[in-house]
């Protein structure tokens, strides 16, 4: 799969409460003033003779690494025109979107006051679901290509529990994901519990950073696997406990429970009607469970603090 030459640029410059839903009042009111740049649609309408003016345009999305001649081949090609036509199609008013980021950003600035409001650049690249956006300090890069629903003609080679997340439903969620992982210390032990609690810190950020979106959208679920999760709960901690996973170092366990996957691997007659990912819901428990013992815990200080700490301490028993 080629690498999308927008992504691509960036990353080579680069290298260079408890569960509280509800809306934070204070966070509804802070003003933010989002620049979105549409250059999926500068790059679609510019003739390849005017390269060099869009170039002159947009210098932080060029890289000298990629020659303009690749640059020129791609806006030609039937290929890069079709994307640009799907593209267009979808999100031809990207207000709604735009509003949803700047819902976001409110909370982030509410939370992260010195956060600085990076610039928004929306791209139409080369369906690459592995790199949706790039989230860097003062870009946020979104390639359009991978939000059309999962449905779209584009993802049909896709695994359709791959295809699921092509929805612009899951944007806020993607750029939480990045915005998350730039400050939670990727460093944890073996242990499966750490790794449950890990993906559990990234996932409680998003209930205070999203609250306006809903749980299936943080986690990435369909509303049925959403309804698995919850009313299975206490059986999968069970079987956790039973079979002593929670300290486990077998490696082995990220792929079954914790992973991008179709469904969770307990080598059980279940396993196809169960929700994927299984551990990370877990792992948001036990954040949550802890959180609503604690609830002055700030989020830097949930952030760094040890896995087995927060398990301990939470009391989490579903």
């Amino acid at each position: 799969m080629r690498f999308p030459l927008i992504l691509l640029s960036l990353s080579l410059l680069l290298s260079a409460c408890g569960n509280d839903s509800s809306l934070n009042a204070e966070a509804e009111t802070i003003d933010i003033e989002l620049k979105v740049n549409r250059f999926d649609l500068e790059f679609a309408e510019t003739h390849p003779k005017n390269f060099e003016s869009l170039r002159r345009e947009y210098p932080e999305l060029f890289s000298n690494n990629v020659p303009d001649s690749l640059w020129i081949a791609k806006m030609k090609s039937d290929l890069q025109q079709e994307i640009n036509t799907e593209v267009q199609q979808e999100f031809l008013d990207f207000g709604a979107e735009k509003r949803r980021i700047e819902h976001l950003f409110q909370y982030i600035k509410y939370y992260y006051p010195n956060y600085e409001i990076p610039e928004v650049f929306t791209l139409a690249e080369e369906v690459n679901y592995r790199q949706k956006l790039i989230l860097g300090q003062d870009a946020l890069l979104i390639s359009l290509d991978n939000y059309l629903g999962k449905d779209h003609k584009f993802y049909k080679g896709l695994p359709q529990y791959i295809a699921f997340q092509q929805d612009k439903k899951f944007l806020i969620s993607d750029i939480i994901e990045a915005f998350a992982m730039q400050r939670i210390n990727p460093k944890r032990s073996r242990t499966f519990l750490s790794n449950m609690v890990y993906y559990g810190k990234i996932l409680y950020l998003k209930d205070r950073l999203m609250p306006f979106e809903p749980d299936t959208a943080k986690i990435y679920y369909s509303k049925e696997e959403l309804l698995w999760a919850e009313e299975n709960e206490q059986q999968i901690w069970s079987f956790f406990v039973e079979r002593d996973l929670i300290y486990s170092t077998d490696n082995r366990l990220e792929d079954r429970f914790i992973n991008l996957a179709p469904y969770s691997k307990f080598y059980l007659e279940l396993d196809n009607e169960s929700a994927p990912r299984i551990g990370q819901y877990i792992g948001w428990q036990i954040v949550r469970a802890y959180m609503n013992k604690y609830p002055k815990t700030s989020l830097k200080e949930l952030i760094d603090m040890k896995s087995d700490l927060i398990f301990t301490q939470s009391k989490y028993k579903p």
